[in-house]
C-alpha cells in the first residue's frame, strides 16, 4: 500500500504547493515512485507545476526523476450509490488507482474547507501543514490571548484533523503523523518568532502534531515554477555554481525530508 502524505491548511499563500513539488520531487530523485493528486479543482497550483515540469523537460530534451500527476477521475452520476457523494467516489477511486504501483501518493488540498480536503485528511498516513510564522496563520490552528503566550482553543483547522483522526480510528487505520511546518522564519530572534515558537510547542503538545523547519521567503521559488523546476534540478539544467541562498534553500528542504521520518526515505540528495 502506498503511503499517503496530504498536505494541507485552510488558509491560501502559506507554501502549500511548493512544499508538495518539493517533497514529491525529492522522493522521485531518491528512486520512489511517486503519485500526485491536486485537490484545488480551480487553481491547481500544484498541477500546474506538474505540468509546467513536463512541457520544459520535453523541451529541452531532459529527462529527470518527476512525480507522476493524476487528475481526478470523471464519474458518471448515475453510476453513484444512493446517498453518495460525488467527490468522494472521484477521490477514491483516484487513490485505489495509484496505490498498487506507488510508494508515495503525495495529495495538495485547497486552501479552503471542501469535501475533497476533509475526506483528504482522512487518508492521510503523513499531514504536513505549512503555516508562515505568523499568528494570523496560527489563527487557523488555535485561538490564542492577546500577549499570543495562553491558547484558549483549538480552531477549525485543528478541529477538521481531530474528526479526520477519529474516523480513521474507526476504521482501524494507524494515526496520523502530523507535522506543522514552519515556514517565512525570520532569520533574527525576534519578539514573534519566539512567541511563535512557544504557542507552537504548548500547542503540539495539546493536540498531538510535532514540528519541522520550512522553506524561508526566497525568489527562486517563484522563478523555478513557470519551468517546473526545484532546488534539486538546478545543477541539471546548466547551473554550475549555486548561490550561497540556493545552496542553503536545498538545506532547508534536506531537514524537512528528515524531519518528516517517511517509511524507508533517507535523505541523500
Amino acid at each position: 500500500m502506498a503511503h499517503i502524505i496530504v498536505v494541507g491548511n485552510e488558509k491560501g499563500g502559506a507554501g502549500k504547493s511548493t512544499v508538495s513539488m518539493h517533497v514529491a520531487t525529492a522522493l522521485a530523485r531518491l528512486g520512489f515512485t511517486v503519485s500526485a493528486l491536486d485537490l484545488d479543482l480551480r487553481q491547481k497550483t500544484f498541477g500546474r507545476y506538474s505540468e509546467n515540469r513536463k512541457a520544459y523537460l520535453a523541451k529541452a530534451g531532459l529527462s529527470l526523476p518527476s512525480p507522476f500527476y493524476h487528475d481526478l477521475p470523471e464519474v458518471d452520476q448515475t453510476a453513484l450509490s444512493p446517498g453518495e457523494n460525488m467527490y468522494d467516489r472521484r477521490l477514491s477511486e483516484a487513490v485505489a488507482s495509484l496505490e498498487p504501483d506507488s510508494d508515495f501518493i503525495v495529495i495538495d488540498c485547497p486552501g479552503s474547507h471542501t469535501r475533497l480536503s476533509q475526506v483528504a485528511h482522512s487518508l492521510a498516513d503523513t499531514l504536513i501543514t505549512p503555516l508562515n510564522d505568523s499568528f494570523v496563520d496560527f489563527d487557523l490552528l488555535a485561538h490564542v490571548d492577546a500577549d499570543g503566550q495562553k491558547i484558549l482553543r483549538p480552531s477549525v483547522y485543528s478541529e477538521m484533523v481531530w474528526n479526520a483522526r477519529q474516523l480513521r480510528a474507526q476504521a482501524g487505520l494507524k494515526p496520523i503523523d502530523w507535522i506543522v511546518v514552519r515556514n517565512r522564519v525570520g532569520a533574527q530572534a525576534m519578539v514573534n518568532k519566539e512567541k511563535m515558537g512557544a504557542a507552537l510547542d504548548n500547542l503540539a503538545k495539546r493536540i498531538g502534531f510535532r514540528t519541522a523547519p520550512g522553506f524561508n521567503e526566497r525568489v527562486i521559488f517563484r522563478e523555478l515554477f513557470p519551468r517546473g523546476l526545484t532546488l534539486l534540478d538546478l545543477k541539471d539544467v546548466g547551473v554550475k555554481q549555486l548561490n550561497i541562498s540556493n545552496i542553503a534553500a536545498r538545506q532547508e528542504l534536506r531537514d524537512l525530508i528528515a524531519a518528516l521520518k517517511l517509511p524507508g526515505v533517507e535523505a541523500t540528495f
